[in-house]
């Protein structure tokens, strides 16, 4: 069986270093790993990056996408050779559905009340929006978990994601055709889990994990993240084998 490559997607406020502790795991275990960088512009632009990438792998690809990182994967993972998609307390859109709108069906979480917008430049173009997390409220709710010192120099050196984003919707549900896995950060204040879980029970998720855990659940449980990712690798490389 040829294993699958993996593909990390990291999400909005962060960058692919969100994911060191968990490529680091997977590297130690022999897997190929790639964790490209997400321009956090608008979704149809990073789920054609996401997928040019796997597209670039020669064999199969599992996609796994954290946050803002699963809406991505959910478009980007109709890319012929990705035969898997983990979702890591992430969106798992519906074909014209947005984020705003998956959101909206649920209570807020501790996000929506501390996050800042701001205008950037747009070459010949009207400016856009930028959102992030408000400097002080970033360790409690999105870095929760973390060293505190840790927390306070990711809360400094957040990406934002354009603000556009947030109300793009999915052109294309890769779960409809290709296998899913899915962990629910259960005390995720980022993300209403309730959100998680509704998404992947639409989805039909092959396997949803449950870890009680805040949204970067990949920094602080590593390693039960890994073992989530492993199985879907090797189920997923079997069943593209078989096929």
């Amino acid at each position: 069986m040829t294993t699958p490559a993996i593909v990390l997607v990291h999400g909005a406020f962060a960058d692919a270093a969100s994911w060191a502790p968990v490529t680091r795991e997977l590297l130690d275990r022999g897997h190929t790993v790639l964790a490209p960088p997400v321009y956090l512009r608008s979704l149809a632009e990073d789920a054609a990056s996401v997928r040019a990438v796997a597209e670039q792998v020669d064999g199969p690809v599992v996609l796994v996408g954290h946050s803002y990182g699963g809406a991505v994967i959910t478009v980007a993972g109709v890319a012929e050779n990705v035969v898997g998609l983990v979702y890591v307390a992430g969106y798992a859109l519906e074909v014209g559905e947005s984020l705003g709108e998956l959101q909206g069906g649920f209570p807020d979480s501790d996000l929506a009340a501390n996050l800042v917008f701001t205008p950037y430049p747009v070459a010949g173009g009207e400016p856009g929006t930028d959102v992030s997390v408000k400097v002080e409220a970033f360790p409690a709710v999105f870095a929760a978990g973390l060293d505190p010192r840790a927390a306070e120099v990711l809360a400094v050196s957040q990406r934002p994601l354009s603000g556009a984003a947030f109300a793009e919707p999915a052109t294309e549900a890769a779960w409809r055709t290709t296998p899913g896995w899915g962990i629910v950060s259960s005390a995720d204040r980022t993300i209403n889990p309730d959100v998680e879980r509704f998404g992947y029970q639409r989805a039909g998720l092959t396997e949803v994990v449950e870890i009680d855990a805040p949204h970067l659940v990949m920094q602080t449980h590593p390693s039960d993240v890994a073992d989530v990712i492993e199985k879907a690798v090797r189920a997923a490389g079997a069943a593209s084998e078989a096929a």
